[in-house]
C-alpha cells in the first residue's frame, strides 16, 4: 500500500506486535482475552430467554418458543458460551491453570443459569413499576420491548450475578454495553430491590456500592455518586469501600438530582426534587426541594 509518506511498516508493525507496549491488555501473555462480542451475544440470548418473542426470534405464536425442549437446548447452549467467556476473564485476572478457570467459568456460568427464574420474577416487578408508574405506558408489552430504563435493569440484573460471584471483566462489560445502548450507566455491584423503575433515563449513573430498596422510581439525570476517592499513603485509590449512597424504599428522586457519599441515607417513602444536591442522609418521609429564587423583572428603559 502507497501511504504517501516514507512511513517504515516493517518497524512500525514489528513495534506494535503483539500488544508489547500495551500493559493494559498483557497479550503478550499469548492468552485469549474475553470477546467483547462474544459476551454481548450470551447477553442478548438470555433476555430472550427471560422474554421469549419479545426479544428472541421467535414470534409468540410460535409454539416453539415455550417448548421445554427447546429452551433447554437454549440454556446448554448459552450457558456453555458464558463458560467460556468467563474462563478466559478468569485467566486475565487470576493467572490459574486452565482447569481451575474453566471450573470457575462453569460454576459462573451455573449461577446465572439458576438465578433465571428469580431474575424474570424481579424483572416482573419492574415491570409493574413502569406500567403502573408512567400515565404514558399503553402496556406491558410496550415497557418490555421499548423501555430503555426496563432494558438497563435487565441486564443490570443479570450482570450482578456474575459481579457477586466474583466475576472479572464480563459483567463490566454487559452493564456498558446496556450503558452504550440507554444512556443509563448501573454497575453491576449495585445492589437493586424490586418495582425499580428509571423514567426516561438518559444520564442516570448509579455506583458500585449503592444499595437501593423497593419501589424506588428515578427520573433522568439522577446520580447516586462518590462524594470523594480515598486514597492511601501513596496516593492510590482506595478500592473495595463503601462509596455510594442508600436509597430505601419507596422514594422518588426527581430529574437531576445527585446524591453523593456512602454515608448517605434517603430514607424510605422520601421524595428528592430536580436538580437537588445531597451529601448528607435525610429521614424517612423528608421531601426536599431547592428553595426557588425571587423573579427579577427589570424595569422597561425610558428615554
Amino acid at each position: 500500500m502507497d501511504t504517501g509518506t516514507s512511513i517504515n511498516l516493517d518497524a512500525l508493525s514489528a513495534a506494535l506486535f503483539p500488544c508489547r507496549q500495551c500493559p493494559a491488555a498483557d497479550a503478550i501473555r499469548n492468552m485469549a482475552l474475553p470477546d467483547r462480542r462474544a459476551v454481548i451475544d450470551v447477553l442478548k440470548r438470555l433476555v430472550a430467554v427471560l422474554f421469549p418473542g419479545c426479544h428472541g426470534a421467535g414470534p409468540l405464536a410460535d409454539s416453539d418458543v415455550s417448548s421445554p425442549a427447546v429452551v433447554r437446548n437454549e440454556l446448554q447452549a448459552v450457558g456453555q458460551a458464558l463458560a467460556e467467556q468467563c474462563a478466559r476473564a478468569y485467566a486475565y485476572a487470576d493467572g490459574a491453570s486452565e482447569n481451575d478457570c474453566a471450573k470457575a467459568g462453569r460454576e459462573a456460568a451455573t449461577a446465572v443459569l439458576e438465578a433465571l427464574p428469580e431474575i424474570r420474577a424481579l424483572l416482573a416487578d419492574d415491570i409493574a413499576a413502569a406500567y403502573e408508574g408512567d400515565p404514558a405506558a399503553q402496556s406491558t408489552m410496550e415497557v418490555v420491548i421499548s423501555y430503555p430504563g426496563f432494558l438497563a435493569i435487565a441486564v443490570h440484573r443479570l450482570a450482578h450475578v456474575l459481579y457477586t460471584h466474583k466475576t472479572p471483566l464480563v459483567p463490566r462489560v454487559m452493564s456498558e454495553y446496556a450503558h452504550s445502548r440507554t444512556g443509563i450507566d448501573i454497575h453491576p455491584g449495585a445492589t437493586i430491590g424490586p418495582g425499580f423503575f428509571i423514567d426516561h433515563g438518559t444520564g442516570v449513573v448509579i455506583g458500585e456500592t449503592c444499595v437501593i430498596g423497593r419501589h424506588v422510581k428515578l427520573y433522568q439525570g439522577v446520580t447516586l455518586g462518590a462524594r470523594s476517592f480515598a486514597k492511601d499513603a501513596d496516593g492510590r485509590l482506595v478500592k473495595g469501600i463503601k462509596r455510594h449512597p442508600d436509597v430505601e424504599d419507596n422514594v422518588v428522586i426527581y430529574a437531576g438530582a445527585t446524591i453523593l457519599g456512602g454515608n448517605t441515607v434517603i430514607g424510605h417513602d422520601s421524595v428528592i426534587g430536580a436538580s437537588v444536591w445531597l451529601t448528607h442522609s435525610v429521614p424517612p418521609d423528608s421531601k426536599v426541594y431547592n428553595r426557588e429564587p425571587e423573579p427579577f423583572v427589570a424595569a422597561p428603559e425610558r428615554g
